[in-house]
């Protein structure tokens, strides 16, 4: 199986799909800031095609903030690698700036990409065969 086709984890985090068939959409929208700012509106409450309701259980998305905490200290560790790289003299008050604004910048993509990858841990991909 290939890495970003039809039936690795990787297509339904990357292209939105529902993690079950890989046909509906996870989210209403592929825009990560109304995804966040708009959550309650914005938010499938389960696939149009296979029905998969996407909250497994009460408190199920409390997980995803695990993953959404592992993907903004990789977030820090790059900036802070790449500051330390390209302005070796910089001062460290602004350093910690420059990565607080990406962590700032990133957390719509990073609010998005989470939960599409906390559910992906749980849910297995079946071929649309079976609905």
């Amino acid at each position: 199986m290939r890495l970003l086709s039809k039936g690795s984890k990787m297509y339904s985090v990357l292209f939105n799909k529902c993690p079950k068939c890989h046909i509906g959409k996870f989210w209403a929208t592929n825009n990560p800031i109304k995804n966040m700012l708009l959550n309650s509106k914005n938010t499938c409450q389960k696939c149009e095609y296979c029905s998969l309701d996407y909250e497994l259980e009460i408190g199920f998305w409390y997980g995803s903030m695990y993953v959404s905490y592992a993907i903004s200290v990789a977030v820090m560790v790059v900036f802070w690698t790449l500051t330390s790289l390209f302005f070796p003299l910089i001062n460290i008050f602004n350093e910690i700036l420059i990565i607080v604004l990406a962590i700032l910048l990133a957390s719509p993509i990073n609010y998005h990409i989470s939960r599409l990858i906390w559910i992906n841990f749980f849910v297995k991909y079946i071929p649309n065969d079976t609905y």
